[in-house]
């Protein structure tokens, strides 16, 4: 497979793991990469070899990119996204896929205009225990997936929110809890249990004072199926204790993972240093499984670095969907369907009622 020449918008802290995950990857050749910061980008371009540019138009133009990846803050993915899919470049967008649902329309309309592939970076569909989940469900055999519940107890400390000048405010990051550090499981749960119709939910500030934004939410959703849902996502408890994602069949059976244990990761900052492992697997004669799960899991994770390596098999697969003219394993409608989760969740603590999902953007 030819590779496909790859140009990375957005040089800071999750642009060096994109970065990263690209070295070694024989379907991408990192062409160019982008960043408003002069001085980073060219500290950037010397460390993996490639040419700098601080104009995104100017990087289309000249590099010939077949595909861009977008680090940049939440609010700031829409404008690069949209240019790159009017120039026909295929555009893959770090998580969430925008801030808000307008943003999320455009950039989806953009590609379809273009006839384009438009991703965003879910890597954690690609933790080997949630695959097992998702197999396992898709074959029946818990039943309808009828209960799906996350749980997230994690931590950031001050100096997380101060390690850059858009964190912690409405304005340049677009959330808190919900939209920064709950969108991987939210993809999850989704997936897991089908399209939502309806939640209702609160958020707050529990103990983040310096901050504006929420640090904790909760929701109870009900899904297409008739399933329902809960959701608590908290960075309130020090030092962190752990995030799961458990899914509950109408035949009693139960399965979940363990995404994260501790405070989870942050990009660029600290490193994935447990295991992702199924905690629950109580299908009936796979019970005795479970052991054995976690052991080729904490096996496997010594052979890797998780804090690249599942973005490289994300971006991976996005590549080869280029080159075979196939969606990728999630594609744009899928993020757009998490932030219409947590605009949802927003919105009815802000209006004090349940809201319905198939919402489009607020005028």
């Amino acid at each position: 497979m030819t590779p496909v020449r790859v140009g990375l918008i957005g040089c800071g802290k999750v642009g060096q793991i994109h970065a990263a995950a690209l070295q070694g990857l024989g379907e991408a050749e990192l062409a160019a990469v982008c960043d408003v910061s002069a001085e980073r980008v060219r500290t950037f371009a010397d460390r993996y070899g490639t040419r700098g540019y601080t104009d995104v138009d100017a990087m289309l133009r000249e590099s010939k990119v077949e595909a861009v990846i977008i680090g940049t803050p939440h609010p700031l993915h829409a404008a690069p996204a949209i240019r790159a899919a009017e120039a026909r470049v295929h555009v893959l967008v770090e998580k969430p896929l925008a801030a808000t649902l307008a943003d999320c329309d455009a950039m989806l309309a953009a590609a379809n205009r273009a006839g384009v592939l438009l991703g965003a970076i879910s890597q954690r569909r690609f933790y080997e225990p949630v695959r097992r989940m998702k197999e396992a469900i898709d074959a029946g055999r818990i039943g309808r997936p009828a209960l799906g519940v996350f749980t997230m107890y994690s931590w950031r400390e001050p100096a997380y929110y101060q390690s850059d000048p858009w964190r912690g405010k409405w304005d340049t990051e677009g959330g808190g809890v919900l939209v920064n550090q709950s969108p991987h499981q939210l993809d999850l749960l989704r997936w897991f249990m089908g399209p939502i119709a309806e939640v209702s939910g609160y958020w707050a500030n529990v103990n983040h004072p310096a901050v504006e934004v929420d640090d904790t939410a909760v929701a109870v959703l009900r899904f297409q199926n008739g399933g329902l849902g809960a959701i608590v996502t908290s960075v309130a408890q020090k030092p962190g204790i752990y995030t799961k994602v458990h899914i509950h069949g109408t035949n009693g059976a139960s399965v979940g993972v363990e995404t994260d244990r501790g405070a989870t990761f942050i990009a660029g900052m600290t490193a994935i240093v447990e295991p992702p492992l199924n905690d629950i697997w109580t299908i009936p004669a796979e019970e005795h499984l479970l052991p054995a799960f976690q052991a080729e899991d904490r096996a496997r994770f010594t052979q890797i670095d998780a804090t690249t390596h599942y973005h490289r098999l994300q971006i991976q697969d996005f590549l080869r969907a280029i080159r075979e003219g196939r969606p990728p394993l999630v594609t744009g409608e899928d993020g757009r369907a998490v932030v219409e989760l947590f605009t949802a969740i927003y919105r009815s603590n802000m209006e004090g009622r349940p809201v319905s999902l198939g919402m489009g953007a607020e005028k």
